[in-house]
């Protein structure tokens, strides 16, 4: 009987093993998918995590070629495919890019870079000083083509003493000089790809171009020969175009897109189950004027706007008070470089608005219309603002609301406006933040202002070695574009961006720039 019991005793175990096989089983296939594929129980490695990225942005480039870009959206995207001598840095200041070193002569005339060895464009040539000297050949219009940037004015002479080294010398100091070598001003561009750069644009960036679908997206790959090691992460760059916010919104949380900017009203939408970031945006968000079209000839018509306009009406409505109001053509993200005290100059005043209007000679106001861009909703909200508070000094305003491309063509380029609102773009140095006023730049000074003495700051600035002199320009700048009531200066918003939480790497500049190379999905 003892052993009989023993024998049962072993059944009743197997049994209860079985039964427990059984049950861890079942719980296995339920954790399975619907498809059947299985479920893992831990996280994916960075490896096996998929490497392409969706990133919204509000339109299409202007221009794939680098040196023909103006568009603050564009080098959003196309930074990533080039590079220049230097390279910005996310604080503002200059680190070498495709030189490994330079050297600057005692009496700031002469540059020399040592070019950085073993870089390879995407279409697999070697990076050679001949791609260089024809870089900057083709920006300052040699060899009888087309001048494409007035940075280079000051330039004497370029040479190539041996195949390593590039030698710039210029006519006069520049102070700002080196600012003007990042890929943003003087891309480095292969010369066997002469004449094709914005069908098949070529660089050396960590980004190799794949095709572009205008009105849809553009495509771009991992540069597998990056001279950075290790970099870049991601195997795939696609910057989708949507210029409705709300619809971007709607992407985000179904997943079509992996980083988008978010509505100020919807953040706390996104806040929990998305990445939110915040980035001053460095620019200057502005209400400007043709100053060579009656009345706005007229600095007193161009002061009474400025008292008209409630700025906190713009920063609470338009940007949920994520913004800073200005008084002058410079963000505080340029630290000192900013003439504090500005933002107050033209406090609300309807009453003083309307003496200056009457001794202008419009007693009475007038009739004028602003053209904005529909690539961004803020700039006909702001419009509608404009609408009402000019309305009670008497100045009747038509919107005009035009497609981005059409914007660039009449008003950027053509001229051919009245009014109208846009943000400058933020840029790495004082200087490039405020030469758009200088009455000699023609390719950006689309408010046609002159004013003699600006011209003079501007030009005194370069001479100037010391920093702390070099300030009191930039500052004594900012007050004449305020007292000459250039623009009404409404505010700095800040950027707030929304990311797949598995986004990380991802970096903010002074200016716009959907830095890349470093981001990747990581658990």
């Amino acid at each position: 009987m003892r052993e009989q019991g023993e024998i049962d005793m072993r059944l009743n175990k197997n049994w209860l093993l079985l039964l427990l096989i059984l049950i861890v089983g079942l719980l296995i296939s339920a954790c399975s998918s619907d498809d059947g594929k299985e479920v893992s129980s831990g996280e994916k490695s960075v490896a096996e995590l998929p490497q392409e990225i969706v990133v919204r942005v509000n339109d299409d480039p202007d221009f794939l070629d680098p040196h023909k870009a103006t568009a603050s959206i564009s080098y959003q995207m196309i930074l990533n495919i080039f590079e220049g001598l230097m390279a910005p840095e996310t604080d503002g200041s200059l680190k070498e890019g495709l030189a490994e070193s330079y050297e600057i002569s005692k009496d700031g005339l002469t540059y020399t870079f040592k070019i950085r060895p073993g870089v390879k464009f995407h279409n697999g040539e070697d990076l050679t000083i001949e791609d260089i000297q024809y870089s900057f050949d083709r920006l300052m219009g040699k060899n009888g083509g087309e001048k494409m940037s007035n940075s280079f004015d000051n330039v004497a002479s370029t040479e190539a003493p041996d195949a390593n080294t590039f030698v710039i010398k210029l006519k006069e100091p520049n102070s700002n000089f080196l600012y003007s070598l990042t890929a943003r001003q003087s891309a480095i561009v292969p010369k066997s790809n002469d004449g094709k750069h914005n069908e098949n644009p070529i660089g050396t960036g960590p980004f190799a171009y794949v095709k572009y679908s205008p009105g849809t997206n553009l495509e771009l790959k991992k540069n597998e020969n990056y001279w950075k090691e290790g970099l870049p992460y991601l195997n795939k760059v696609t910057f989708t175009f949507q210029s409705d916010d709300q619809a971007a919104i709607m992407s985000l949380m179904a997943n079509e897109v992996d980083l988008t900017s978010v509505p100020w009203h919807r953040v706390s939408e996104v806040k929990g189950n998305y990445n939110v970031s915040h980035q001053n945006n460095n620019s200057s968000l502005i209400i400007t004027f043709n100053e060579t079209k009656a009345p706005f000839d007229n600095v007193k018509v161009r002061q009474a706007i400025n008292y008209a306009m409630s700025k906190s009406d713009i920063i609470d409505s338009v940007f949920a008070g994520y913004a800073v109001p200005l008084g002058s053509n410079m963000s505080p993200a340029m630290g000192d470089y900013q003439k504090k005290g500005l933002e107050s100059m033209y406090t609300r005043d309807v009453k003083k608005a309307k003496a200056l209007l009457a001794e202008a000679g419009y007693p009475d106001g007038f009739k004028t219309k602003i053209t904005v861009s529909s690539h961004n909703d803020i700039y006909s909200n702001i419009a509608q603002i404009v609408v009402d508070n000019l309305k009670e000094i008497g100045i009747d305003v038509e919107i005009e609301v035009v497609e981005w491309g059409i914007w660039l063509d009449r008003v950027y380029f053509g001229r051919d406006y009245q009014m109208t609102t846009i943000d400058l773009t933020g840029r790495a140095s004082a200087y490039e933040v405020l030469n758009d006023y200088i009455s000699t730049n023609e390719s950006e000074n689309f408010f046609l202002f002159k004013n003699d003495e600006y011209d003079k700051m501007m030009t005194d600035v370069l001479k100037e070695a010391d920093q702390a002199k070099q300030k009191d320009y930039y500052h004594r700048a900012q007050e004449i574009l305020a007292e000459q009531a250039a623009a009404v200066y409404i505010a700095d918003y800040q950027i707030v961006w929304g990311s797949d939480k598995q986004v990380t790497g991802l970096k903010n500049y002074p200016f716009w720039f959907h830095d890349m190379s470093e981001v990747k999905f990581s658990n």
